[in-house]
């Protein structure tokens, strides 16, 4: 392996996975086993280390089935649960949508490259929302401490029902300690973006700000609007901007292009069934990947259709695909990069000082893995055993993941489809950690 680097501030991520076959058929054979076993179709991922990149695989394909074309005539498609065993208008584009790299759509059942791209889900709170409080908090435009009224007024409309939310701060939505719930079927009852909106900032607090953690799509929400107002500029576009293009992310965006979403690996089947029609309204959303499948419906038919290429999260179809809390897509290789300049001391994009702010775990409210945005290293942890205490990371809904280890200057990028046909496979809570184990005792054995 490469010696530590120096001084990285402006310094690019070499390729360097010529033996990455070699080095990680533990961990890579890891990943085929879950595709075998109907975890999930399709997985991306890439290792940063010492500033290369050492790993880019992409296997598996889009669906389980033969032929895509199979699986999208198939209503009601099964759930794969197996447990692991050993061995407005909605259709808008982003108005910054940048050229996306083509991925193999030429079979019914596509394969997938380490260039097709996939739906991140919550890991848009950290590749996006997160790095625009920071840059907006270098440049003095934020401040952490700041109570959500003096931004959002309209989230104490109703300050006579309940005083507490004046006292909720900016910080307090960064580190999901904001007192809100965990999440809202907002869809359900807001057909617009403006009235989901309404709804997120009406959402009733069930919490003492500042006592406890919980993990909040609905916070998130708030926060991306205070972003937005703050910066004076949607978020897909200050993004783009400020974000993607100066770190050449040329494959990240919100609402990826019609001509590229047959491209990209679908992560529901959201078609009605007769057994769907007969229990109307019985799924339930799995809050970030909960440790035990929910006993009821799991697949949701709100759109009624397979959705690929446009976000699975509802609340961010709702808002029109640009969203705080979801919505984003991008391949392995993109947040290889992101993960590298995060390493490298902002690559003249975030200030060093600012990184180490972000990423350090918070003291309030007690017994908290959550930082400004990121999470840290719990136990058990989904970044498995041998992360350091200094790491941070976070999860996306789809199956997506993405660990920056600043001690041994390691990034590790994991990307699926999960989701697909339903939300009630959580293998990947098992697969996960297994897969950073094994890229990090094969790293061990490298020296």
């Amino acid at each position: 392996m490469v010696s530590p680097m120096t001084s990285a501030a402006s310094s690019p991520l070499l390729n360097a996975f010529d033996d990455q076959d070699k080095i990680f058929s533990a961990a890579f054979s890891i990943l085929q086993r879950a595709i075998a076993h109907h975890d999930f179709p399709a997985a991306s991922a890439a290792v940063t280390h010492r500033g290369r990149l050492i790993a880019l695989k992409a296997l598996g394909h889009f669906t389980y089935d033969q032929t895509f074309k199979d699986s999208s005539e198939k209503a009601g498609a099964p759930s794969f649960s197996r447990l692991w065993r050993e061995g407005g208008d909605f259709g808008v584009q982003s108005p910054n949508a940048v050229p996306l790299l083509a991925s193999s759509a030429g079979s019914e059942n596509p394969q997938v490259y380490p260039s097709t791209l996939f739906d991140l889900a919550s890991l848009t709170k950290v590749v996006a929302t997160t790095p625009t409080a920071m840059i907006l908090y270098e440049r003095g435009m934020l401040d952490l401490d700041a109570p959500v009224a003096a931004v959002v007024p309209e989230f104490v409309t109703d300050e006579k029902k309940d005083p507490r939310r004046h006292d909720v701060t900016l910080r307090h939505l960064l580190t999901h300690s904001s007192g809100l719930p965990a999440y809202e079927k907002l869809f359900l009852k807001a057909r617009t973006r403006d009235e989901l909106l309404r709804a997120a900032f009406t959402t009733p607090l069930t919490a003492d700000p500042a006592t406890r953690a919980v993990y909040s799509d609905i916070g998130f929400i708030i926060l991306g609007i205070a972003l937005e107002r703050l910066a004076d500029e949607p978020l897909d576009r200050y993004c783009h901007r400020e974000v993607f293009a100066p770190l050449a992310m040329t494959n990240t965006t919100f609402n990826p292009p019609a001509e590229c979403r047959p491209k990209i690996p679908p992560t529901a089947d959201e078609r009605e069934s007769k057994e769907d029609r007969d229990d109307a309204g019985a799924f339930t959303r799995e809050l970030f990947e909960p440790s035990q499948p929910s006993s009821v419906n799991s697949r949701s038919t709100f759109r009624k259709k397979i959705i690929q290429g446009e976000v699975q999260d509802e609340n961010a179809f709702v808002l029109g695909g640009v969203a705080p809390q979801a919505g984003l897509f991008s391949t392995a290789q993109d947040l290889a990069k992101y993960a590298h300049a995060l390493l490298s001391g902002g690559c003249a994009v975030f200030r060093p000082e600012t990184i180490a702010l972000f990423t350090r775990r918070e003291a309030v409210p007690p017994v908290t893995s959550r930082a400004l945005g990121w999470d840290t290293p719990s136990t058990p942890s989904q970044s498995g055993k041998y992360f350091s205490p200094q790491s941070y990371g976070h999860l996306g809904y789809t199956g997506t993941s993405l660990w920056i280890d600043p001690s041994r200057q390691l990034s590790v990028t994991l990307l699926t489809n999960r989701t697909w046909p339903d939300c009630s496979n959580h293998a990947i809570r098992i697969v996960r950690p297994m897969f950073h184990d094994a890229v990090l005792e094969a790293l061990e054995a490298e020296g």
